[in-house]
């Protein structure tokens, strides 16, 4: 396995990590259902980035123009996803979105990590 699949394969697991860590300072501060609902933005984020992850490899292994024409599809279908789920919490809780993009915006934080841990790896940064 190369390095940039480790970096794939890590980056879901670092944004439930940073959404918990979020939570839990989210308590101290705020009522328990704002943690909760940074929680879940995370876990959602986290899943999210693994269908879409799976997705991409499984379009781009197979032929391009039937690849193009299903991915367009699933793409479609998971930003309907997004914007179902967006759209049910601002109805029914409109006071936890916030909390909600937070967590997951934890995505963010997670490829920032990753970064700066390949940049800092780099032994010579200019050519």
């Amino acid at each position: 396995m190369n390095y940039e699949e480790r970096v794939l394969r890590r980056i879901p697991l670092e944004i439930a990590v940073i959404a918990l860590v979020l939570a839990t300072v989210a308590l101290l501060f705020f009522a328990p259902l704002t943690g909760v609902f940074i929680l879940a933005g995370g876990l959602f984020s986290a899943l999210s980035f693994i269908w879409l992850k799976k997705a991409l490899v499984r379009f781009l292994s197979s032929d391009r123009r039937r690849a193009v024409r299903s991915g367009l599809a699933l793409y479609f279908v998971r930003l309907f996803l997004l914007l179902a789920v967006f759209s049910f919490i601002i109805l029914l809780f409109p006071r936890m979105i916030l909390a909600f993009v937070a967590g997951f915006s934890s995505l963010v934080l997670a490829v920032l990590a990753e970064a700066v841990s390949a940049v800092s790896q780099m032994k010579k940064w200019k050519g």
